[in-house]
């Protein structure tokens, strides 16, 4: 898909979304205007012809034109084998705050990831993460998604994703490539 950032689009059907920052849930009319601000991760940050951002999940896509994600494929019986913390880091680098075009992971949200592999079962996923403004509304909603994105993973029966605000989010937690793709360094 080409560059959709700041493409001005009508809402062809009613659709539901996040309100940024507060994380209250709003819908949005047929025929609102809006322009795309960001798209990354699977999901749409976008500007309403009323001055808020919200958040389109990819599962609305359709409502600004666009095919909605597929479905993913169910994934194979609960075997905690091959399930690598890696791979668990990469499905964390999918997920990204509606208002900064880096994943969490990069970001320097995330604290701490511990797989607890289970006999006869998928493992439980535990991560840590905290967020940029402990008032920041979006905190459930990005929890929620990187909980949904890491119990896609094969091999993964359960996550939870707990926010925490100790140690306090500092811009010096930021990655190397995060911090390069804000031009902070």
């Amino acid at each position: 898909m080409s560059d959709i950032t700041h493409q001005e689009i009508e809402l062809n059907r009613d659709c539901n979304a996040i309100r940024i920052p507060q994380g209250t849930s709003v819908t949005l009319p047929q025929g609102m205007r809006v322009v795309i601000t960001q798209s990354l991760g699977g999901s749409y940050t976008v500007a309403t012809d009323t001055g808020y951002l919200v958040r389109i999940s990819d599962t609305d896509a359709d409502a600004l034109g666009f095919e909605k994600a597929e479905a993913p494929a169910s994934k194979p019986a609960s075997d905690s084998g091959d399930l690598d913390e890696k791979a668990i880091w990469d499905q964390l680098r999918t997920c990204y705050d509606p208002e900064i075009p880096v994943n969490i992971v990069d970001l320097g949200l995330i604290y701490d990831c511990v797989i607890n592999r289970r006999e006869n079962a998928g493992a439980q996923v535990l991560v840590k993460m905290t967020l940029t403004a402990p008032g920041c509304g979006m905190g459930p909603t990005l929890a929620a998604e990187a909980k949904g994105k890491i119990e896609a993973l094969p091999g993964v029966d359960e996550a939870d994703v707990e926010l925490v605000w100790d140690p306090a989010w500092n811009q010096s937690m930021i990655s190397e490539v995060g911090k390069m793709k804000l031009g902070l360094i």
